[in-house]
């Protein structure tokens, strides 16, 4: 037998199968099926896990049976090759092909009946890791905040799409082409809201769904505690049962390398059996730095949804929500005028409206225009800029007059890495942001480049005084 036939008859199969199934399942289930061997009618073919095996059992046994007879004969047997993982490392190895033998008699017998592993040895029958006994009956608590539904989600221009998909996803979860459900914005303008008016609606609809909504930080936390305690598994045991997991501010796991290791199986597993993932981030996937590549190109599967900052139409409606909502009364004019001034997100149009009620209840004032305007005035004034690692760099780059890529580049010329080491500096000193986040987002350096970076900062600052003035000029504009 040519020692590529096995490639060719599976080749020829899969053209079969793929005019057969949806693009996703072939692209899912197929495509990382690798050929082996050919001997004797038995098609060998290896899979990445034992999971991949009985879902290819469980789903696509009819069609792999009828195109392995088109293309061997009614004797074709199949043997799958699945590569088990070792928790103890990151490398794979291959256990014993596991056999199917295909019974002469009708389909629904073949697709119901258990299939025989017709070899003698310990590894007799194959289990999916990842039911454990009993945890389906564990009760779940959602984490969902009642008051973030879609009733109390103002739609608008700015957030239609995105709106749109969440409540799609939430009819039909992990049902529609939205898996994952990647929503983007900046902060304060509803990312949480929405994520967690799909999870709440879910619930309404689904009630025996477990659903979990969860911030990144404290995803972080579970893990590293998971860890401490010896219980790696039981932490991914359980990820592995939600159906419907909500991860918010997903861009926090830059730098993170083990966690995002643990998401990715996560994440697999449960696009895998069809649960629903919801992601939010303050950047779309394609300019999020500090991400592992495989995690980036399935943050890309589904749908990436933005969230833009209100127009003033839909800030308008935001406030005569919440107006109405809190029983009182407030003058139209009023409502334009805080509208038109607080321009840059939901969060802070919600606080001055906040700030204005509770001006006339302490003071006992009013609610009028000019009780607004000094409302309002405070607010504009002393509201500052939140400062991130990438506005940083743009200051710094432009205050050295040089191209934003040659920071990311790796020249050793002085003025460059000068001008990286201030932009380190400043991360560290100026945002919640990790070492190991801020250098990937830098150049794609790691913590310890950002360490020195800062050390040396410090040490020009106490030893060279226009290094010192270069560097409160820096710190004048970055505070502006």
């Amino acid at each position: 037998m040519n020692e590529s036939k096995h490639v060719e008859v599976w080749n020829r199969c899969l053209q079969i199968i793929k005019d057969n199934v949806p693009a996703i399942s072939y692209r899912t289930w197929f495509e990382p099926i690798v050929p082996l061997k050919l001997e004797n009618n038995v098609l060998t073919i290896q899979v990445p896990s034992p999971f991949f095996y009985e879902y290819l059992e469980e789903q696509y046994i009819d069609i792999l049976r009828k195109t392995l007879r088109k293309e061997l004969g009614n004797n074709a047997k199949l043997e799958y090759s699945v590569v088990m993982e070792n928790d103890s490392s990151s490398s794979s190895t291959k256990r014993k092909p596991y056999t199917i033998k295909y019974p002469t008699n009708n389909q629904s017998q073949l697709k119901n009946k258990p299939v025989s592993m017709p070899f003698n040895s310990e590894e007799s029958s194959i289990k999916n890791p990842f039911v454990i006994p009993g945890i389906k009956k564990l009760h779940v608590d959602p984490r969902l905040n009642p008051d973030n539904s879609f009733s109390n989600f103002i739609e608008g221009e700015c957030n239609r799409l995105a709106r749109s998909a969440g409540e799609a996803v939430a009819d039909n979860p992990g049902g529609t082409a939205f898996n994952p459900l990647f929503i983007y914005g900046e902060s304060g303008l509803g990312k949480t809201h929405l994520s967690q008016a799909i999870g709440i609606q879910v619930k309404e609809k689904y009630p025996e769904k477990t659903v979990l909504y969860v911030n990144s930080h404290k995803f972080q936390t579970q893990f590293v505690e998971s860890i401490r305690n010896n219980n790696k598994n039981d932490f991914l045991h359980f990820y592995q049962m939600i159906d419907v997991l909500v991860i918010d501010d997903i861009h926090e796991l830059a730098g993170k390398e083990k966690t995002q290791e643990i998401f990715f199986h996560i994440f697999n597993h449960l696009h895998q059996t069809g649960k629903q993932l919801i992601l939010t981030s303050d950047k779309p996937p394609i300019e999020m730095q500090g991400i592992e590549q495989r995690l980036l190109s399935r943050f890309k599967w589904g749908l990436s949804a933005d969230l833009q900052a209100p127009d003033f139409e839909t800030r308008i409606k935001i406030l005569k929500h919440k107006i109405y909502n809190d029983g009182i009364d407030i003058n139209p004019d009023i409502i334009e005028y805080i509208a038109s001034n607080i321009t840059i997100n939901i969060r802070e149009l919600e606080g001055a409206l906040i700030s204005l009620l509770a001006q006339s209840t302490l003071n006992k004032k009013e609610i009028n225009i000019d009780l607004a305007r000094q409302v309002i005035d405070k607010l504009v004034k002393h509201s500052r800029k939140e400062i991130s690692v990438d506005y940083i760099q743009k200051i710094v780059c432009d205050y050295f007059e040089i191209n934003p890529d040659e920071l990311h580049s790796k020249t050793r010329k002085r003025e460059i890495v000068q001008a990286r080491q201030i932009a380190m500096y400043f991360s560290k000193s100026m945002t919640k942001s990790s070492l190991a986040s801020i250098g990937s987002q830098i150049g794609g350096k790691d913590h310890a480049t950002v360490l020195h970076a800062c050390k040396t900062v410090n040490n020009l600052i106490d030893t060279d005084k226009q290094f010192r003035q270069t560097v409160k000029n820096i710190e004048k504009k970055l505070k502006i």
